[in-house]
C-alpha cells in the first residue's frame, strides 16, 4: 500500500468555471489529472484530497464529479475545501452509494499502521477580518481538528492530518493549527488551497518541529499526485 496526495482538484461537471482563466497550465487540468493518476495509484494505494474537490454548489451535481473520482485506482480519503459548497451530511453523503470515497468528517481513518484525519482549516482571524462570522467558523475549525485527533487515542501509529489552508499565516509563521498538529504528536501534514506564483511563495514544506508538512494544491503538482512518503 502506498499513499498518494493531491488537492485542489476543481473538477467542473457543467463546464461553468474555466481554470485556465488561473493561467495557460491549468488547460485540459481534469484530463492531466486522471491521466497521472491511473498511471501511478494502484487498487490497493490510498489518496488523500485536502479539498476544493467540485465547483458544484448542489450535492446532485457534485456527485457527477465525485463520480468520476470513484472510478479511479485506489482508496480516496476527502476533506472539506472552502469552496466544496456542495459538502452535506454524513447521512447525505453516504447516501451517495460511493464504493471507494471516504469522507472526513469529526472523525478518522485507519490503514494499517497509519491514522488520517483532517478538517477544512481556517485562515488565521486577522487574515478573514471581513468575512462573516470569522471568528465562529476559526474556532469551530479548531474543535473539529481537536476532536478528529482525540478520536484516536493513544496510538504509536503514524499520524497523518489532512487540511485544506496551511496551518501558518501569511507571515510564514505557526497558528493555532500548527499548535494543535504539535500538541498532538502528528507526524504528517498536508494541505493545499496555494495557487499560482504569488500563492506558492508561501508555501512551508519538509519537517518543522518534528512534523513533515506537504503542499498539494494540484497546480503546484504540475497536475500530478504526490508519494508520500511514510
Amino acid at each position: 500500500m502506498k499513499i498518494f496526495a493531491i488537492g485542489d482538484l476543481h473538477l467542473d461537471s457543467k463546464n461553468e468555471k474555466p481554470m485556465n482563466i488561473f493561467g495557460d497550465n491549468w488547460s485540459d487540468h481534469e484530463q492531466k489529472i486522471f491521466s497521472n493518476w491511473n498511471n501511478t495509484v494502484g487498487e490497493n494505494d490510498i489518496v488523500l484530497i485536502p479539498g476544493d474537490v467540485s465547483w458544484a454548489i448542489k450535492l446532485e451535481d457534485a456527485k457527477i464529479d465525485l463520480l468520476k473520482i470513484d472510478k479511479l485506482p485506489g482508496t480516496k480519503i476527502i476533506c472539506k475545501g472552502n469552496h466544496d459548497f456542495w459538502w452535506s451530511t454524513n447521512n447525505k453523503l453516504s447516501m451517495l452509494g460511493l464504493k471507494t470515497i471516504k469522507f472526513l468528517k469529526n472523525n478518522y481513518y485507519e490503514f494499517g499502521d497509519y491514522l488520517i484525519c483532517g478538517t477544512r482549516g481556517w485562515d488565521s482571524i486577522e487574515e478573514n477580518i471581513d468575512e462573516l462570522n470569522n471568528e465562529r467558523i476559526y474556532t469551530r475549525e479548531l474543535n473539529r481538528l481537536k476532536l478528529s485527533l482525540e478520536s484516536f487515542g493513544k496510538s504509536n501509529k503514524c499520524k497523518i492530518v489532512m487540511l485544506h489552508y496551511p496551518p501558518f499565516d501569511r507571515d510564514g509563521e505557526p497558528n493555532e493549527f500548527f499548535d494543535i498538529l504539535k500538541s498532538n504528536k502528528v507526524n504528517i501534514c498536508i494541505y493545499g488551497h496555494l495557487h499560482g506564483e504569488e500563492g506558492h511563495k508561501n508555501i512551508k514544506e519538509g519537517h518543522i518541529e518534528h512534523i513533515l508538512f506537504h503542499c498539494v494544491s494540484s497546480d503546484y503538482l504540475d497536475f500530478k499526485l504526490k508519494h508520500i512518503n511514510v
